[in-house]
């Protein structure tokens, strides 16, 4: 099985290459001209971009072949006082630019919305807000000229004292999104309402791919289920419906295989911060936790894509790589070393 990491906008080696630098509305509505001001919001977010494609070429020459992009790339951009404002065409040669550097790499990229994004909520200005900042990742997507393989992750959200409608309402309110939207869309599994097996039974329904935390099973987990025993019907959301639409040039294969590319599973990996703070993350990742379900899953799969989300960033996968190499030369000989970022496993 091939295994392949990747980690989370910031890098913590690169100086000077933040991808997320920003304003507050506060000192954005000090500036006394308005028109200056946006310009200077348009100038950070040049400067985001070109951070990110910094944090790319890094990726490309560390052998990293997945990266989650920061949402942070446009200061303000979903701010209610600024919706007569349109950064997008101001910014659509750095987005392509950005895109065209993507498609030459091959790096995989997502995004991760924050937790504000919930459509389990019923609260109709929390639903509006949550459908303008997808429509906003999605335009970023689309600017970059990038397929639906380019996906946006959400939790399912709060329970707000009932699960089993919270669960029902995500279902009535996800599917009524725009199809281009639902089509880049993965779901994951929370560390505090909804468990991985409830996660999985809600994608499902959805019809979109469920991106397993190990971590979040592991401290929201009250059956004692091990995630390996969900693995099949994990992988098989991504098979059956994650490969997002995107069509295979000349249809479906003579096999009668969905005319579709296909995108491993993937799954984010941490370790918790401490024992009085399980749910916060640690500087770097344990390597046995995630060896351990590894090994279970790989004789199912062929492939899957981990995510490490990890204070340390960067510095964290290198250290896991070091780890696994040294697995590997001291008798692991199931553990094969690919590239810079990527093993076998089995």
């Amino acid at each position: 099985m091939l295994v392949r990491f990747g980690f989370v906008a910031m890098s913590v080696l690169l100086e000077n290459a933040s991808p997320s630098r920003t304003m507050t509305y506060t000192n954005f509505s000090k500036l006394p001209d308005r028109e200056g001001a946006l310009l200077r919001l348009a100038r950070i977010a040049q400067e985001n971009l070109q951070h990110t494609q910094r944090l790319l070429s890094h990726c490309k020459y560390s052998d990293i072949h997945l990266y989650r992009l920061t949402s942070k790339l446009i200061p303000l951009v979903t701010h209610d006082a600024l919706a007569d404002w349109d950064p997008y065409a101001i910014l659509a040669d750095d987005f392509a630019a950005l895109g065209a550097y993507i498609r030459e790499t091959g790096i995989r990229v997502s995004f991760h919305p924050d937790h504000f994004t919930v459509f389990s909520t019923p609260r109709p200005e929390v639903l509006r807000n949550s459908i303008k900042d997808l429509n906003h990742h999605v335009r970023m997507f689309e600017l970059m000229g990038l397929d639906e393989r380019a996906t946006c992750n959400i939790h399912v959200g709060g329970t707000y004292g009932d699960k089993e409608s919270a669960g029902r309402r995500f279902l009535a309110q996800f599917g009524a999104l725009e199809p281009r939207i639902v089509r880049r869309m993965t779901l994951e599994n929370d560390d505090k309402t909804f468990t991985a097996a409830e996660t999985l039974a809600i994608s499902e329904a959805a019809g979109v791919p469920m991106v397993l935390d190990i971590h979040h099973h592991a401290v929201n987990n009250p059956d004692a289920i091990a995630p390996e025993s969900l693995w099949d019907r994990v992988q098989r959301t991504w098979r059956d419906f994650g490969w997002n639409g995107l069509q295979r040039e000349g249809g479906a294969g003579a096999d009668g295989t969905p005319p579709y590319a296909p995108l491993p599973p993937k799954i984010h990996v941490s370790t918790p911060k401490s024992a009085s703070d399980p749910r916060g993350h640690a500087d770097h990742v344990s390597l046995e936790p995630l060896l351990s379900f590894l090994r279970a899953i790989a004789g199912s799969t062929p492939a899957v894509d981990v995510m490490i989300e990890a204070k340390r960033k960067d510095e964290a996968l290198f250290k896991l790589m070091d780890e696994l190499r040294t697995a590997a030369e001291t008798g692991a000989g199931d553990i094969r070393i690919v590239d810079g970022a990527s093993v076998e496993i089995g």
